[in-house]
């Protein structure tokens, strides 16, 4: 696990360079993608608190964003000092040029598991993420981590 969650994280890097980001403004266009495909409109305030960052820090990212060409800025119409941030045309097709190897790599992988197993491995992915928000959250606040059973901390608990 520790393993796979380090090549994500080297791939984070290799893709943010290569879309000509850093990693906060990719994590951030992450954010804005699910949220564009659940149908949602996030204001940069929305987008600081999902990417724990300032909205000044996330004004810089939406700067950067916008000057890739990834997202546009607009008004909302009822109350001007809010600003809703909105995917770029073109940008879902960008993106996919460098995910969609990945992409369609894991469609073949999920390939050979049936519906019952592909619903235990959402299951786990769901818990696990829950899990790993919760810890982090704990870590975050200070708290100590879990003794291990020789009785010295671990940070794997």
């Amino acid at each position: 696990m520790d393993r796979m969650i380090a090549t994500a994280q080297f791939g984070q890097q290799d893709i943010a360079r290569r879309m000509g980001l850093n990693v906060t403004d990719l994590t951030c266009l992450g954010f804005l993608i699910e949220a564009s495909m659940a149908g949602e409109s996030l204001v940069a305030g929305d987008l600081a608190e999902r990417a724990r960052l300032t909205t000044g820090a996330v004004t810089g990212v939406l700067n950067r964003l916008e000057k890739a060409g990834y997202i546009r800025r607009t008004a909302d119409p009822g109350d001007r000092r809010r600003v809703y941030v909105v995917m770029e045309e073109t940008a879902q097709g960008r993106i996919l040029e460098i995910y969609g190897p990945v992409y369609q790599r894991l469609t073949t992988l999920f390939g050979d598991y049936g519906p019952e197993e592909i619903a235990v491995l959402t299951d786990w992915f769901t818990r696990a993420r829950a899990m790993f928000d919760e810890a982090l959250h704990e870590i975050r606040e200070g708290a100590p981590t879990s003794p291990s059973t020789d009785g010295s901390r671990s940070p794997q608990g």
